[in-house]
């Protein structure tokens, strides 16, 4: 019988990134996950991509995608659009993982 492998996952850490739009989103992730230029710019776009697969070699080569991205603009919202939008990570293989943003204001840095 042949051994279960593990599942291979892309992880695509957006903290610390500002995204106001989806177009924000898009553009970051276009060059991690290999996506034409061509690529939708909507929920529904990106939902094909990620579970219908065909556009993208790097997204079709992976079982699980991981998007990591502050709670905050596009992800802080509660409108329809971004509802509409959080449709494309609906399903097993997608999955995306809002953090609290972190204040950096209070950060302290070298020599203060």
């Amino acid at each position: 019988m042949p051994k279960k492998r593990e599942p291979r996952e892309l992880v695509v850490d957006l903290r610390g990134r500002l995204i106001e739009t989806v177009d924000d989103f898009v553009e970051a992730i276009t060059g991690p996950c290999g996506l034409p230029d061509f690529v939708g710019r909507s929920g529904h776009a990106l939902g094909d991509v990620f579970h219908n697969g065909g556009l993208s070699e790097v997204v079709d080569s992976y079982d699980r995608l991981v998007f990591h991205v502050d709670k905050r603009g596009l992800f802080a919202r509660r409108d329809i659009d971004a509802r509409e939008f959080r449709t494309a990570f609906a399903g097993s293989r997608t999955k995306l993982v809002t953090h609290p943003p972190v204040d950096r204001s209070s950060a302290v840095t070298p020599g203060s």
